[in-house]
């Protein structure tokens, strides 16, 4: 995946109406970084048929529960057979007897490259091997250029997105040629922090631990027992931009009185 890196400073008017939670310009005018806020939202109808419920979610720990955005439920195909590849997998790669994720420790957000979602979907659903290997690639969630939030997977499966991180993360792909794409437009990046911050106070994950694919290797818990993939990463999100991306996704925290919990202690990966 390509990647393109700019300053930080964008014009972030507009944020709302695309998702469940309305982020609005507090300061008027686009001039350097604006504050956010989020308010209360009429109901949204989610199209498709019933959204699952994730599982191994922990009770709320902030102050106000995070409404949970609008999820559309489009599923791949994830029949046993799929499963029992990601077993074989987790028990080459981490050396876990389960398909199952359970209590994910990491957010790990991507892009995908390209700038429509039906490719992406096709290309999850397809399971056919990537690096030699099956189950084939997926992400839990894929969100629109649109704002529209996608779930293709249940949150109680592993997915193969991040190497090393599998085991315990949920996958995050944005429709879109680069990082910088996302920042800069305000539908999907209201969609993606709203989605993330759900996620962080679901699974109480701090934000030292929402990622970009291309920290993956810095996370304390990236592991991987095959040599030849301990140091595979891509290039989607580099640090300067997820930097960018927690800053807004704390003053969203703050909002709702989340935890962002300790700073961050990247590990030397040794790659």
């Amino acid at each position: 995946m390509s990647q393109q890196t700019s300053g930080n400073n964008r014009c972030l008017s507009g944020l709302g109406m695309a998702s469940l939670l309305i982020l609005s310009v507090l300061a008027s005018g686009c001039t350097g970084r604006t504050a956010l806020s989020a308010t209360s939202p009429p109901t949204a109808t989610s199209v498709g048929t019933t959204n699952p419920t994730p599982t191994s979610a922990s009770p709320s720990v902030g102050d106000v529960l995070v409404p949970r955005p609008a999820i559309v439920w489009k599923p791949i195909p994830f029949p046993q057979s799929r499963k029992q590849e990601m077993l074989a997998y987790a028990q080459e790669h981490y050396g876990l007897d389960t398909f199952s994720l359970v209590q994910p420790q990491v957010i790990v957000e991507h892009f995908t490259a390209n700038d429509e979602f039906g490719p992406v979907f096709n290309t999850f659903a397809a399971d056919v091997p990537h690096l030699g290997e099956l189950p084939g690639t997926c992400a839990h969630f894929v969100i629109d250029s649109d704002g529209t939030i996608y779930q293709l997977v249940s949150l109680d499966l592993m997915c193969r997105h991040t190497v090393g991180l599998n085991y315990t993360a949920i996958g995050i792909e944005m429709v879109g040629e680069s990082d910088q794409d996302i920042l800069g437009n305000p539908p999907q990046l209201a969609a993606a922090l709203n989605l993330t911050l759900w996620l962080m106070q679901q699974f109480e994950i701090p934000l030292r631990d929402v990622i970009g694919h291309n920290e993956s290797l810095t996370s304390p818990f990236h592991q991987e027992l095959v040599p030849s993939f301990r140091c595979q990463t891509h290039q989607d999100w580099s640090h300067e931009d997820m930097e960018v991306f927690r800053e807004d996704l704390a003053q969203l925290a703050t909002t709702f009185g989340v935890p962002l919990g300790p700073a961050a202690t990247p590990v030397d990966s040794g790659c």
